[in-house]
């Protein structure tokens, strides 16, 4: 209880916000990937599955609904970048994981098994863990600042490599086993959701200085970020959407 007051006493209004923000990212985040799984079934039963490479889903208005549901999520996320820092808004998505196991349960009709609830417990300690000894972020007066930080040699080392993992995955081990393991489209959202992160902060940031009186649409680097995150989440959701109809 003591860690807790502390923290709660450490926190600015920006991370409460923030905080608040991820909450409820997470479950609109874990509600939709249930109403999008129902909507592909259903679209699947009547067209092409989405896991072979058919798009019969985008004529069902329920995978558009709970398309709708992820986008009002992933902006609710989007926002709380911008007020928190990155520690304490990311692990926070584990949440999703929960919310969509324990519907996935009662509307899916699909068993959670003792590994499952042994994993949700895991994602609730582990977030809790990190969110209760999350740093203070530094002030970010410009998004330079944030490209300065991304254009480091650690991080570029780190998105080389990434982006080396996830090309092999693509094109070397979803067309041989896409359809027989999971952790092929899991391993591909993953790891461009770890690139994203960073742009989706930068993003943030140049967002929050724009409203308030520093115009951040002017550089370059914004637009660089703005690129990355959508190319990040069209990949992400292309996968996604692969996984809920394979597995």
């Amino acid at each position: 209880m003591a860690a807790v007051r502390r923290w709660s006493e450490g926190m600015s209004s920006d991370n409460i916000k923030g905080l608040v923000l991820a909450i409820s990212s997470s479950l609109f985040i874990g509600a939709s990937f249930i109403v999008k799984k129902k909507g592909l079934k259903k679209a699947g039963a009547s067209g092409v599955r989405a896991g072979v490479g058919g798009y019969s889903y985008l004529l069902e208005p329920l995978w558009w609904f709970g398309m709708i549901t992820m986008v009002v999520g992933e902006i609710a996320n989007f926002a709380a970048y911008a007020f928190a820092p990155a520690i304490l808004v990311t692990p926070l998505g584990a949440l999703s994981i929960i919310i969509s196991a324990v519907l996935a349960h009662i509307i899916l009709r699909e068993k959670l098994h003792t590994f499952g609830i042994l994993g949700c417990a895991l994602c609730v300690v582990g977030s809790t863990t990190i969110v209760l000894h999350a740093p203070q972020e530094r002030q970010i007066e410009s998004v330079t600042e944030v490209w300065d930080l991304a254009t480091e040699p650690g991080f570029l080392f780190y998105t080389a490599l990434v982006l080396t993992a996830v090309f092999t995955l693509i094109f070397h081990f979803v067309p041989q086993y896409g359809q027989t393991h999971i952790m092929v489209y899991i391993g591909v959202c993953s790891l461009v959701g770890s690139i994203s992160v960073m742009s989706v902060k930068a993003l943030g940031i140049a967002l929050k200085l724009t409203f308030s009186g520093m115009n951040q649409l002017l550089y370059p680097q914004t637009w660089a970020f703005t690129l990355v995150v959508a190319s990040c989440v069209i990949t992400q959701m292309n996968y996604l959407n692969k996984v809920m109809v394979t597995h």
